[in-house]
């Protein structure tokens, strides 16, 4: 029996589309506005600073732990219970990581943040908070995401506290080369490594190296999509990104990277033994649904790459439909360490 993750929301036969999935996030956005207007004024910026009212990212950073959970999920026939409950605490862990790898991004750019319209209102680029402020929230993030990771194995806190290096550095990439989003794929999609390990305490190379890179190519696009908002005040202020670099060739290389991305996902699946289902869902409608994003965002019109970015969100979700298969794998493949 074949289990769907969401099935309201994520099978071939649910009809929402991308701009309804869009208008659900403009709605919970909404909503998260209210909530500001809740909280205390001197809370404000901390909220801003985490990007709370900004959930995107969170997603994207749990998606990846999201497919290694259901592929060791799916090798090992773990029961459902217990999958989810793994996927609670990494998406704790998520909005934490994320917070946190928001306020390291906006100490090491508060500079920059103000030579770009999107980003001068930031709260370190514009003065609401301090230096001090700054790590203090940071600290308490880097807390809470310390609580989640105590509760996994040691092989799994190992891998987490890797991590920590590519958070740290990417940031600075963007002063010296014009493809930092490299660098961001790896760190976003660090959680393809831990998810596994997580329920497993051990990585099966065979699996993860693929849905690894896999996951890290199609951050490298989004990412890339994103870059394009900035483009125009990125030239003044000297940041570079492929969106200046690549310029009019951005499509075609994004779309050999998402040619990429998935060519990987199908290896990740069939060195996991996965049944036609998961390439028919996850593969083949993640490919269409990549492709029609590259075909319809306007890289010149910050709006829809915007749009494009949020998107993504719904590449996740199909990507992550086919949860697990009751019945175990066979003929599997593995280099385990």
């Amino acid at each position: 029996m074949i289990r769907i993750f969401n099935p309201r929301l994520l099978t071939c036969n649910h009809r929402l589309s991308s701009r309804n999935f869009i208008r659900i996030l403009s709605t919970a956005t909404t909503q998260k506005s209210i909530l500001v207007s809740l909280l205390p004024s001197s809370l404000h910026p901390f909220y801003h600073l985490a990007r709370v009212d900004r959930p995107v990212g969170s997603y994207l950073l749990f998606f990846p732990c999201a497919f290694s959970i259901s592929m060791a999920s799916y090798a090992a026939s773990i029961p459902f219970s217990t999958t989810l409950g793994m996927f609670a605490l990494f998406g704790t862990g998520a909005v934490a990581m994320r917070g946190a790898g928001c306020v390291i991004n906006d100490l090491w750019d508060r500079d920059l943040d103000r030579q770009v319209e999107r980003t001068k209102d930031r709260p370190f680029a514009s003065g609401q908070l301090s230096i001090s402020q700054g790590i203090g929230f940071l600290g308490l993030q880097l807390g809470v995401g310390l609580l989640v990771l105590t509760q996994m194995n040691l092989y799994t806190i190992a891998v987490g506290f890797c991590s920590m290096v590519p958070v740290i550095i990417y940031p600075l990439m963007k002063r010296v080369t014009y493809f930092p989003h490299i660098i961001f794929g790896l760190t976003f999609n660090w959680g393809a490594l831990m998810g596994w390990s997580a329920l497993l305490n051990s990585i099966d190379w065979w699996v993860i190296a693929p849905l690894y890179f896999s996951g890290t190519l199609w951050g490298i696009v989004y990412d890339i999509i994103y870059a394009h908002q900035d483009k125009a005040d990125d030239v003044k202020a000297g940041i570079k990104s492929a969106a200046i670099k690549l310029g009019d060739s951005t499509k075609p290389v994004i779309t050999a990277l998402t040619i990429g991305q998935y060519a990987l996902l199908g290896l990740a699946g069939y060195m996991n033994a996965h049944t036609p289902i998961f390439y028919s869902i996850s593969c083949l409608g993640g490919l269409l649904h990549t492709s029609h994003i590259i075909k319809t965002v306007d890289l010149d019109n910050p709006q829809s790459c915007g749009k494009a970015f949020k998107r993504s969100i719904a590449t996740g979700c199909i990507l992550t439909a086919v949860l697990h298969d009751s019945s175990p794998p066979v003929h599997r493949i593995s280099i385990v360490c």
